[in-house]
């Protein structure tokens, strides 16, 4: 069978036509969708919508630009949608099927945007991690650590598990522990105490603070002490008392006690 070499030509132009077509439609579909998602961001910034809203739903008008990029490109070249977007549909239900661990994350995204258990800039702790929230995107949530390391979690354990939100009280509790020796004055102790409490401005004087004997402990009598800051001074009081205490105790004639064994050794004759 002989093939009309003018026909071939016409063939190869028509589709080629719609070839370079469909990869000017992708190329410039997808930098115009690219522009669009950086507007939508910039436009979400300077409203007052909550940023941690604001990387969701730019991540998600992405998303969705490019599957409509994608479906253009391939309908220009002549792939019929209808029957495509049924085995995309088909296609869609296995992979959702097989990937039902990231549809969880992704319904946990939808929730936290929702509830709002946390937003951006907040200190949680959950899944072992501590840190600040820096983004809170469709499937993750990214963290900040205090030592600048950055920790992806994903959102569907954050919807459904235990979670500590550092920044939600303005008002946080302090706590310690300290201990002095067997024989040293306990009124001594928490005149000492008290004292050092009332020379730093940042321990509030409402709630007031609380101290007692707590145990009588093997080695030491233990002293515990509550009081009540500012959440931003938390890790600053503490650090700071237990210094103070370090370097006041000893010239009050308080001692730290340390593990003490008796041994007794008997003799047989």
């Amino acid at each position: 069978m002989e093939i009309d070499p003018s026909a071939l030509s016409a063939l190869a132009v028509t589709y080629g036509l719609k070839l370079l077509a469909a990869l000017a439609t992708l190329v410039i579909g997808l930098y115009i969708a690219k522009m669009l998602v950086t507007l939508t961001r910039k436009v979400l910034d300077r409203s007052a919508v909550d940023p941690s809203l604001t990387s969701f739903l730019s991540s998600m008008v992405s998303i969705l630009l490019k599957v409509m990029v994608y479906i253009t490109a391939l309908g220009m070249l002549g792939v019929e949608m209808t029957s495509f977007i049924a085995i995309l549909g088909a296609a869609g239900l296995a992979v959702g099927l097989a990937l039902s661990g990231t549809l969880q994350n992704f319904a946990g995204g939808v929730m936290i945007l929702f509830f709002k258990p946390y937003k951006v800039g907040d200190v949680i702790e959950a899944q072992g991690y501590t840190g600040a929230v820096k983004e809170i995107q469709i499937f993750v949530t990214i963290l900040t650590t205090p030592d600048n390391k950055t920790v992806l979690i994903p959102n569907g354990p954050l919807a459904t598990g235990s979670m500590i939100n550092y920044s939600t009280q303005a008002t946080r509790r302090v706590d310690w522990v300290f201990g002095i020796s067997y024989g040293d004055d306990v009124d001594k102790a928490y005149e000492v105490l008290n004292r050092l409490i009332a020379a730093d401005e940042r321990i509030l004087k409402d709630p007031e603070h609380f101290m007692a004997l707590s145990a009588l402990a093997d080695s030491s009598v233990n002293i515990v002490v509550k009081a009540w800051v500012n959440a931003p001074d938390y890790w600053g009081v503490f650090f700071k008392l237990n210094e103070d205490v370090y370097k006041t105790f000893g010239d009050e004639g308080l001692s730290f006690p340390f593990p003490q064994m008796d041994v007794h050794v008997q003799q047989q004759s």
